[in-house]
């Protein structure tokens, strides 16, 4: 975990303490005096302290957002639940979903605080919830997670914690035990480099928290999609917000020379700066010349869409001995024509073995399988979406489980839709 600890990330109400469940939704006790800690809560604690972990308290209390509850008092329940429980910090959101911040649940920005407060290994800890918000939260920070079942009227968690428990005992029990059999979350074993693709600059934020996101890319077909319609803006606005990872901006001319003034000057905005050149223009012609000069003028570049092996050969001779740069082979597209893109890759690696300033990026996945092959084959970078990215939560999953949900899926469907046979 390179000196980084794991932590045990908690929600309070229906987790340390009794909610108060009206028309079975359930709610925060009003005042301090009301706060009743759980039976157990202080031996369960304990016994997770005793395995090493951090102990953090992550909850939503909008109603003082609302002006129906004092910030206070809620500062004096938590100070209750810190002299009673083994506890070693409380990060609360305040806020309304009117106010689509990134750190209520279920984004996941309060657990990322956290861990950079704390140096946190976020893919090696758990997130302990009695509501999807806490799941699904946990889930898209990389933990692993544990929903306690009461019985809320409310909709699930979508992508379904690692179990479920009836209490805060059972759920440190599992913890204790898949510490025991060494599981922990898969995606820490991973040693592909994973590039967030995509244009929403909060979304990017919110992954750039995530210390499993080693680096960025887009391109003007995202930026279309993301109704960006300033592209210097954009960009210089995501470099101010993350000025410690590659990033990778794409020229959008189709002559050479123009595509070269392009390259210049978007490769002057960061030194993080990646440029996307095509490896053709829209004619079909090469661009190896002007990937030629660029790299050995210093610009790193990006070369993309290539999705054969005899280009992946040319763009590397056209590379080498220049600047640090990437080839992106687009393998998704390479399995959309039936081919396996797996031994196009591993050879596409052995091309660019003699060039270690060149990495070879797997780019378009469908599915997150592909991360796996490309880890297999030790591929440098694989770039994916956020949905792609998400579905690292479900790694390892009980299929018996996910079995399970997905047959209540159907059942919710059936009954929200009102069929009738």
């Amino acid at each position: 975990m390179n000196g980084k600890r794991a932590a045990v990330f908690l929600d309070r109400d229906g987790v340390l303490n009794r909610a108060v469940v009206r028309n079975g939704r359930p709610y925060p006790p009003a005042t301090a005096s009301e706060l009743e800690i759980l039976p157990g809560a202080a031996a369960a604690l304990a016994q997770l302290k005793s395995l090493g972990f951090l102990l953090v308290v992550v909850t939503n209390q909008p109603d003082v957002g609302r002006g129906t509850q004092q910030r206070g008092v809620v500062d004096d329940m938590h100070g209750r639940l810190k002299e009673a429980l083994p506890l070693d910090d409380f990060f609360v959101c305040f806020h309304t979903d009117e106010n689509q911040c990134q750190c209520r649940k279920p984004q996941p920005g309060l657990l990322f605080l956290a861990a950079a407060r704390h140096g946190i290994d976020l893919t090696s800890s758990y997130m302990v919830g009695d509501r999807w918000r806490d799941i699904e939260a946990g889930e898209r920070a990389g933990c692993t997670t544990v929903l306690i079942e009461h019985g809320y009227r409310e909709q699930g968690p979508r992508a379904g914690p690692a179990v479920r428990v009836n209490s805060l005992l059972e759920a440190v029990d599992w913890i204790a035990g898949h510490e025991e059999r060494g599981h922990a979350h898969p995606a820490a074993a991973l040693k592909v480099k994973l590039f967030a693709d995509g244009a929403d600059l909060g979304a990017m934020l919110e992954l750039r928290a995530n210390p499993k996101i080693a680096g960025f890319t887009t391109n003007p077909t995202l930026m279309r999609k993301a109704g960006i319609v300033d592209y210097e803006a954009f960009a210089r606005d995501v470099l101010l917000a993350i000025p410690d990872r590659p990033i990778s901006f794409e020229v959008f001319a189709d002559d050479f020379s123009c595509m070269e003034r392009q390259a210049v000057k978007i490769a002057g905005w960061g030194e993080n700066v990646y440029v996307k050149i095509p490896v053709t223009n829209a004619l079909g012609e090469p661009a190896l010349d002007l990937v030629h000069r660029l790299t050995h003028c210093g610009v790193k570049v990006n070369v993309t869409a290539l999705l054969a092996l005899s280009q992946v050969r040319e763009v590397a001779d056209a590379l080498a001995g220049g600047a640090p740069a990437y080839v992106s082979v687009f393998a998704g597209r390479i399995a959309d024509t039936g081919r396996d893109p797996v031994p196009l890759m591993q050879a596409a690696l052995e091309l660019l073995r003699p060039h270690p300033q060149i990495e070879l990026i797997w780019a378009s996945p469908r599915e997150l399988l592909n991360i796996f092959q490309a880890d297999a084959i030790g591929c440098h970078v694989i770039t994916a979406t956020s949905d792609i990215l998400k579905r690292l939560a479900l790694i390892g999953k009980d299929l018996r489980q996910y079995s399970l949900e997905t047959v209540r899926m159907f059942r919710n469907d059936a009954i929200a839709a009102r069929y009738l046979l």
